[in-house]
């Protein structure tokens, strides 16, 4: 990713029927998986994740209380094809430079071969690896908004090369080496995925699921936000372009989405449906897929 094409967001405070609410959030991400001890050592002794839940077949990992990947044994599925839809990289987000240099840290200490790349993005700095059965992960810190740099309703991003070592060197704390970030708070702070075209998936994630476009790399790649963030989700063809459908495999089980209350997931159920997507609604919460069969669910936060 180089050079980004940002659209201008919506005036803040005004709330359309047609968009989801601005207080909507990103819940956790399951992925299917084949070696459930492997992956949770990786999540929580690697990432710094903590267990919040180990029932059965599945493990919840998450900081604060707060869930941010769920891993559901799956050892009848195999790996899916390459090219296939499905999950680029599942971004947790962290409150502190401190504490995403202290995940840095444990991840390259512990999975030194799992790194993958970093990259200053001007409105965050961020870095990649891949899990033991080839999920993306990304950990990444925000700038604050009020250093974000907006030209004319245009925020600019890009990538630029972000020195891991020396980012280790500025920013791991003693306190955080000693564990002192291990209980800060983390989220899912957005999900990027790999699809078969970027005009499909303009027409669902943005037309029928209502989010902004924030940022279009020409035919190639698709960012979407609610409420002025810089992107909720992003959809790619770097890797995929042409996929159809997914076939049941390991990786992305389901993205969850936070939404404020009652009437916005009521609103997106109408919306989605208008546009002919078939919506499961069991009162509380909505499930429904995009056009590649990645498994979508809406939760109100009253609920």
């Amino acid at each position: 990713m180089n050079d980004f094409s940002v659209a201008p967001l919506a005036q803040p405070g005004l709330e359309r029927p047609d968009r989801l609410a601005a207080d909507t959030a990103m819940g956790a991400v399951t992925l299917l998986v084949g070696d459930l001890d492997a992956m949770t050592a990786y999540y929580r002794d690697a990432v710094t994740l903590q267990v919040l839940d180990a029932e059965g077949d599945t493990v919840t990992l998450g900081r604060a209380g707060y869930a941010i990947v769920i891993l559901r044994h799956e050892p009848a599925l195999r790996h899916a094809a390459a090219g296939s839809a499905g999950l680029y990289h599942t971004a947790i987000l962290f409150e502190t430079r401190a504490a995403l240099a202290a995940a840095l840290y444990s991840t390259a200490r512990h999975a030194p071969g799992t790194f993958t790349g970093s990259a200053d993005h001007l409105v965050s700095e961020a870095f990649y690896f891949t899990d033991p059965e080839g999920n993306g992960v990304e950990l990444y810190v925000d700038r604050a908004r009020s250093e974000w740099s907006w030209t004319h309703g245009h925020v600019e991003m890009a990538t630029i090369f972000l020195d891991p070592n020396q980012y280790l060197r500025e920013h791991l704390t003693e306190q955080a080496l000693a564990g002192s970030t291990a209980r800060d708070a983390a989220s899912v702070g957005h999900v990027h995925l790999s699809v078969g075209d970027v005009a499909t998936a303009r027409a669902f994630y943005v037309d029928a699921l209502g989010f902004d476009t924030t940022a279009e790399l020409g035919n190639t790649a698709l960012f979407v936000s609610a409420g002025g963030y810089h992107h909720h989700m992003a959809m790619n063809v770097w890797e995929s372009r042409g996929a159809g459908p997914r076939m049941p495999a390991l990786g992305l089980g389901r993205i969850d989405l936070a939404l404020p209350g009652a009437d916005a997931l009521g609103a997106l159920g109408e919306r989605l449906r208008d546009h002919g997507f078939a919506v499961r609604d069991d009162g509380r919460t909505l499930s429904f897929d995009d056009p590649w069969d990645n498994a979508l669910h809406a939760t109100a936060a009253s609920a």
